[in-house]
């Protein structure tokens, strides 16, 4: 029987991205000492108490259908933090909790693309992205970032590209690269929304994890709100990865399609993990910033590691768990390096190329284990590089 061409061609038919990982998993399931810093991962558990409260909540009975576009006690508290964080105006009614951050990119592209409509997004991106605007069969259109400019998109290039466009996918602070959108960057993007009448798809699940500057949400900008579709989650916020709870924030005609979307799809999240969700959120600030503590920290140690050497240089880690590096020195590619460094050293990285071409010559970084084996590894790294210098 023949599949659809729709799902065959999720991936446009080439790799997804992910060949380095996998082969740095299964050596480390074969025994060998690999130091894994390809997955952006928390090297700590979802705090004890959240997994209390989750236990309750299922041990008490809330195991059967849980509302579908979540449960009032949790839009409320997603709506309150989001109000207090941006300054917008936020009720229940803009928001419809999703399985975690993938659903929501994948429903918000749903909601604001027809099949065949043009979706833009930033290159480099998270691996998924251009798959997921293919799996609801829009067409993916990349707009290239670069390094010499802090990987902040420009102006120009975004006018080009929003010629007979429909959305555009953003990320801040942004995975791969570790960017933070400034102000300007921001109001160009808010600026070429609205003169192109693009909807705005804002990834946030980073906006806990500012090191320099300051998260700025697209939805609070004039103009915003009613074209801002904002997707998060208590993945890394919260070190809720496996629990699968985010959201969608956006106009409440807009909620309310996404949720006839979700009765057709998911149906809902477990009532146990939106309790458990109401809980985390409870906790305030301190507790995210608890969660985001070890990255502030490890950035620095990341560049301690690379100081005195000249044959990798740092992008500018602003944000996120993630360190970009370019290695364009060595003359190599970030695929070439990647497997070359996985053999000779045991040490994991994503190539740049699994994030499109504008990561091409460098290699990300996640600074997912503990501060002494991040530290070796980024000192082995520019060493493997320095010998890779003619």
């Amino acid at each position: 029987m023949k599949m659809s061409s729709r799902i065959q061609n999720i991936t446009g038919g080439g790799s997804d991205g992910w060949a380095v990982y996998y082969r740095a998993r299964a050596m480390k399931a074969a025994g060998l000492p690999v130091v894994q810093l390809t997955m952006g991962e928390h090297d700590i558990g979802t705090d004890r108490a959240i997994l209390d409260a989750m236990n309750r909540s299922a041990v008490g009975g809330n195991t059967g259908y849980a509302l579908v576009v979540g449960n009032d006690d949790l839009r409320a508290a997603v709506a309150d933090r989001i109000a207090t964080r941006t300054g917008v105006p936020t009720g229940p009614e803009n928001i419809v909790i999703m399985p975690g951050g993938q659903a929501a990119l994948f429903a918000a592209h749903h909601a604001a693309c027809d099949p065949g409509d043009t979706a833009l997004f930033i290159d480099p991106y998270y691996a998924t992205y251009p798959g997921t605007i293919r799996a609801v069969g829009a067409v993916p259109r990349a707009i290239q970032v670069h390094a010499d400019h802090g990987f902040q998109p420009q102006r120009p290039d975004l006018e080009d590209a929003a010629k007979g466009a429909t959305s555009l996918l953003i990320n801040s602070p942004n995975n791969p690269t570790g960017a933070v959108y400034g102000a300007d960057t921001m109001d160009d993007i808010a600026g070429v929304c609205q003169d192109h009448d693009l909807w705005l798809i804002s990834d946030e699940v980073y906006d806990t994890q500012v090191w320099e500057g300051e998260h700025i949400s697209p939805r609070a900008l004039p103009g915003m709100a009613e074209r801002t579709l904002v997707v998060n989650s208590l993945s890394k916020s919260h070190a809720m990865t496996g629990s699968r709870i985010g959201w969608i924030c956006g106009p409440a005609d807009v909620v309310d399609a996404i949720h006839n979307l979700a009765t057709h799809n998911t149906y809902g999240v477990a009532g146990f993990v939106q309790d458990a969700a109401v809980f985390a959120l409870s906790q305030g600030a301190a507790a995210e910033e608890a969660v985001a503590a070890p990255f502030r920290r490890r950035r620095q140690i990341v560049l301690d590691a690379l100081a005195g050497q000249n044959a990798i240089r740092a992008a500018p880690i602003s944000g996120a768990m993630y360190a970009m590096l370019d290695i364009r020195a060595t003359g190599m590619d970030g695929e070439t390096f990647a497997n070359a460094l996985l053999n000779a050293e045991l040490i994991g990285v994503m190539p740049g190329e699994s994030f499109g071409q504008g990561g091409a010559g460098h290699i990300r970084v996640a600074m997912t284990v503990d501060d002494a084996r991040l530290g070796d590894a980024v000192r082995r790294i520019a060493a493997f590089a320095a010998t890779r210098i003619d």
